[in-house]
């Protein structure tokens, strides 16, 4: 007998275990494993969006049932005291129609009017001319609003500004006038350059949705002897509500919200003609000291924009486009 004859061979492996868990249930397994996976991913940002977003709401409820002066740190419950001196404040009642009125008016242009932009710029047929005129609208919207509203602060200056030099220089003189320093025309006059800031960003964000339509749409409506406007408004419109949908909420939060442009053009004024309620919760609680009455204007501004928002998601909801 050889060495190699009598040479040691292991042992072969025992076998597997034969599993007696059925399909179902390792399925099951299989799914609070990934369940869970994903729930540890996601508890940072739930825990960062507790922390700096729900938590300060709840906080801020709590601070409108109190009167608080912020300096002396002296605080005392009120109860529902803040609340009904809000509802009897017509500065509060201004500031909100003064809000309104921006929503509508951002509406008409920043949505319905960027959208008809949009549809012209890309029907244009060189591919040159359409970036440029998209980078030409989007400029506006990377000047920052403190910028654009020391900007159209000079622009609407009586006696050096551009906008009543204009009128002189084509003979509308009799239209000149202080655009700021005037009831009748400060609002006005902050919402029209707060449109020419925000136009061209919407515009892009149209012409992007625009280009997601098939062009084979547009080339058998052509063949048809379809026109542009009958285009437009057969083609465009509808497979651009979802887009439509997503600005109009954007818009009508940001009307509720504005606030940079109004305190660096007329802090509110004339006579608080020009009032938000951004700035009149910022006058309540930082010039008046009146914290309890600020967070009570803050909870409505909550209020309404969730509101609002939930009722678009909604409507939006409904009318997604299927491709």
């Amino acid at each position: 007998m050889t060495v190699s004859d009598t040479a040691w061979k292991p042992a072969a492996p025992p076998p597997a275990p034969v599993s007696t868990k059925s399909p179902k249930d390792r399925a099951a397994k299989s799914a609070r494993t990934r369940r869970w996976r994903n729930a540890v991913w996601v508890l940072p940002a739930v825990l960062l969006l507790g922390v700096f977003a729900y938590l300060p709401l709840v906080q801020n409820l709590g601070f409108s049932f109190l009167k608080w002066d912020i300096y002396s740190g002296r605080q005392t419950f009120v109860g529902a005291d803040n609340y009904v001196r809000m509802f009897n404040d017509p500065i509060f009642w201004k500031s909100l129609l003064n809000n309104t009125l921006y929503a509508i008016i951002s509406i008409a242009f920043q949505v319905f009017g960027a959208m008809i932009l949009a549809a012209m710029i890309e029907g244009l047929r060189s591919q040159r001319w359409r970036g440029i005129l998209r980078a030409v609208y989007f400029v506006p919207s990377a000047i920052s609003l403190t910028v654009a509203g020391l900007l159209f602060y000079f622009i609407y200056e009586p006696e050096m500004g551009i906008l009543n030099a204009s009128l002189d220089f084509l003979g509308l003189g009799n239209f000149t006038q202080a655009w700021l320093g005037q009831e009748n025309t400060a609002i006005f006059a902050i919402i029209a350059m707060s449109q020419w800031q925000g136009f061209g960003y919407c515009t892009l964000l149209f012409s992007v949705a625009l280009q997601r339509i098939p062009s084979e749409l547009y080339e058998a409506a052509s063949i048809d002897g379809v026109g542009p406007f009958q285009r437009f408004f057969s083609i465009s419109l509808p497979l651009v509500r979802e887009m439509t949908g997503l600005m109009m909420i954007v818009t009508v939060s940001g009307a509720f919200q504005v606030f940079n442009e109004v305190m660096v053009m007329t802090s509110g004024g004339p006579n608080n003609s020009s009032q938000v309620l951004g700035t009149w919760l910022y006058r309540s609680g930082f010039v008046r000291n009146d914290f309890g009455y600020a967070a009570a204007v803050a909870t409505a501004v909550f209020i309404i924009t969730l509101v609002l928002a939930v009722i678009q998601l909604r409507i939006s909801k409904k009318r997604r486009v299927q491709w």
